[in-house]
């Protein structure tokens, strides 16, 4: 059996590690060639393409790099052809994968979608296509399920959430290594280079209100140690971790959290958070009148309440984020709402066990059937 899977983010390494794990489980034998990173290179999947090459965030970065993405989308049909997979994967990343799904259709592929786009935000139309082109959907989100059905007649599978066993597989482990000897607040400001140039200055003012605490960035996998360096200077109590986000969220009293699925990996590690966003001009006005969801963090979604503070563009400024960092460090009824909220979370997420086993075991018997 051979699969080709394509991932664009550091999150969907993460989930498609996972499932090559649990795919190579049921047949060792299978074949993976992949676009993603480091995580699903090490699973055994054979890397085409970095994510760090393929992320770009928002309208305008988009179309400053449209040449990037058209030259990337035409190499790709080129080595999916030449490998010839048996099915193709597609996990999020939806502006590029969504094209490569509809191309694949016509040359007779099986496509299967893990972790839906999220079309119940924005840009909804997109699901009619989706219908057409995908033969298997596995979301992963709770209320995705019902969405389809209700709203577009699809039947979809949900498989549960796959970080419930990461985070859990990673909370047992025996020893870490102490990253600091003062408390810790740990500084999450994204993965792609744009996005914590807008974030991470305004984060690394709040640490001088904070003395008495260490602020630890957890580095991108696809950004230099100069690109750190250059922007910590002058903050005597800030430092940052390569490939230690998990052991950083396990010794921090608090984070600054940029949106995305780092603020729901903080609320499963227990960590109480600030949720802060911010975007260019242009990708934010367009964005604020398409985007149909109350909240942005992946939390309050799921909880459809308000769990955790979410600091948008305009109201993400330094005085902002010391004022909520200054409660959730010093109030502890806030502290134990927050525990009750995340336990609850953790709860809902947990229902179907498994989700990569799960996944893999739909997927497997999918194209057993199949071929």
């Amino acid at each position: 059996m051979k699969y080709y899977i394509i991932a664009g983010e550091a999150s969907g390494d993460l989930h498609g590690s996972n499932l090559i794990k649990e795919l190579k489980k049921q047949d060792p034998s299978i074949e993976i060639r992949c676009w993603g990173g480091d995580k699903m290179q090490e699973a055994g999947g054979e890397l085409v393409k970095h994510y760090s090459e393929l992320a770009f965030m928002g309208f305008s970065e988009v179309l400053m790099n449209l040449r990037t993405i058209f030259r990337n989308l035409a190499f790709c049909k080129e080595d999916i052809l030449q490998f010839k997979p048996d099915a193709l994967i597609l996990i999020d990343y939806p502006g590029f994968n969504l094209r490569i799904a509809k191309w694949a259709k016509q040359q007779g592929l099986k496509i299967i979608y893990y972790i839906s786009p999220q079309v119940w935000a924005w840009k909804e139309n997109r699901v009619r296509s989706m219908k057409q082109c995908i033969d298997k959907m596995l979301v992963i989100l709770p209320f995705e399920k019902e969405y389809y059905k209700n709203k577009w007649d699809w039947d979809v599978e949900y498989v549960g959430h796959p970080l419930i066993e990461v985070i859990t597989n990673h909370k047992a482990q025996d020893f870490r290594q102490p990253l600091s000897n003062k408390p810790i607040v740990a500084l999450l400001p994204g993965s792609r280079k744009q996005e914590i140039l807008k974030k991470l200055p305004i984060m690394l003012e709040v640490s001088k209100s904070f003395p008495a605490y260490q602020f630890i960035v957890a580095k991108a996998p696809g950004a230099s140690e100069q690109f750190y360096n250059d922007l910590l200077k002058g903050y005597s109590n800030v430092s940052y971790v390569t490939n230690k986000t998990y052991d950083l969220l396990m010794q921090s009293k608090a984070a600054l959290v940029t949106s995305g699925t780092a603020t729901l990996e903080t609320a499963l590690f227990g960590v109480p958070e600030v949720v802060c966003y911010k975007g260019s001009y242009l990708s934010y006005q367009i964005g604020k009148r398409l985007i149909n969801i109350k909240y942005i963090s992946l939390v309050n979604l799921i909880m459809d309440k308000l769990v955790v503070k979410e600091l948008i563009q305009n109201d993400f400024t330094v005085e902002a984020v010391k004022k909520e960092l200054q409660e959730l460090l010093t109030n502890e009824t806030r502290k134990e709402q927050l525990e009750k909220d995340y336990a609850a979370l953790t709860q809902i997420l947990s229902e179907e066990g498994n989700a990569s086993q799960k996944a893999a075991t739909i997927i497997s018997s999918f194209i057993s059937e199949a071929i």
